[in-house]
């Protein structure tokens, strides 16, 4: 373990209470960062969206580490983390796996989880399958928690759109591809309008897509957002939310290509769960907003902890 590192503007704490280093787990090793390491409060672990997205992107979230360890780790295939070339470490088992043994060298006994995107399912399938121990709550930001309703709000999403580009996406959706440049194009304008509206990507979200795990991401979900022709096609945990027993807290952004209608429907799923959903924003309303962002998710974590 390496005390010090990375310091960000993010965070407000000292050289020395930030640790990265490496864990090992089933197919190599991966690469972690713990900030605000000394502070009492119960840890904040965090898990990437993608698949195959490393943690930069969420680097806001180490505001939260003036009261709590938050913890950032990228999975194996992306990020700072190992890159293997075996398709058989591409599943969901081994990456909730993966969870565990992160919990376990890091000594995280109690935990509060948050994903975002494909780290929602990611972190619904650690909690129905694995069943983890010392889980206080959960967090699922633009969560994916069923493909069928994912693809049905892009399809809507489509719909509202111009007419040339809406003709384009359609006929590209049925294709499972794009079907020529102006297609292409045309997402391009989807992006802006239901992933991010930022004229210009920080910094961090710009070292994230660079070390993204392409390999990851074709082979789990596809070529692009809207083509899901991995293996994750076929994922549907919707009929199985009301199996949650810890506090839950939704969001999305208002023009999320997780739609706020969807991420409702989830909630209430969810006897007693909390849902927010952020103004003029989107898919990656943890960027577009991070104070408001950080401010919900500081407010639910206390929330819990004041029960």
């Amino acid at each position: 373990m390496r005390m010090g590192g990375r310091i960000t503007k993010h965070a407000n704490v000292p050289e020395e209470s930030v640790r990265e280093g490496k864990v090992k787990v089933t197919g190599g090793q991966v690469w972690y960062r713990m900030v605000g390491a000394s502070r009492k409060k119960i840890p904040l672990l965090v898990l990437n969206g993608g698949p195959g997205v490393p943690h930069d992107y969420l680097e806001p979230l180490e505001a939260l580490a003036d009261e709590r360890p938050v913890v950032f780790f990228d999975p194996l295939g992306c990020g700072d983390s190992d890159k293997p070339k075996k398709k058989s470490l591409w599943t969901l088992e081994r990456f909730a796996d993966e969870i565990t043994q992160v919990r376990n060298t890091l000594g995280l006994k109690k935990v509060h989880i948050l994903g975002h995107s494909y780290g929602t399912t990611l972190g619904l399938e650690y909690m129905l399958e694995v069943k983890p121990r010392g889980v206080a709550s959960l967090i699922l930001s633009s969560p994916i928690l069923s493909v069928r309703l994912f693809l049905s709000d892009a399809k809507r999403n489509i719909s509202r759109m111009p007419k040339c580009e809406r003709r384009l996406l359609q006929e590209s959706m049925g294709a499972g591809r794009f079907i020529n440049k102006k297609a292409k194009k045309a997402y391009e304008i989807y992006w802006q309008r239901h992933l991010c509206g930022l004229d210009r990507l920080p910094d961090y979200a710009k070292r994230a897509f660079k070390k993204a795990g392409g390999q990851v991401y074709k082979h789990m979900w596809g070529d692009e957002e809207i083509f899901v022709t991995g293996t994750l096609k076929n994922f549907e945990r919707e009929s199985r939310l009301r199996e949650i027993r810890v506090p839950v807290l939704f969001t999305a952004g208002q023009h999320d290509e997780c739609s706020p209608r969807t991420t409702a429907h989830f909630k209430n799923l969810i006897p007693g769960s909390e849902i927010a959903i952020l103004r003029n924003t989107r898919h990656l309303h943890v960027f577009e907003k991070p104070e408001e962002y950080v401010r919900i998710v500081r407010a639910f974590l206390n929330r819990v902890e004041s029960r």
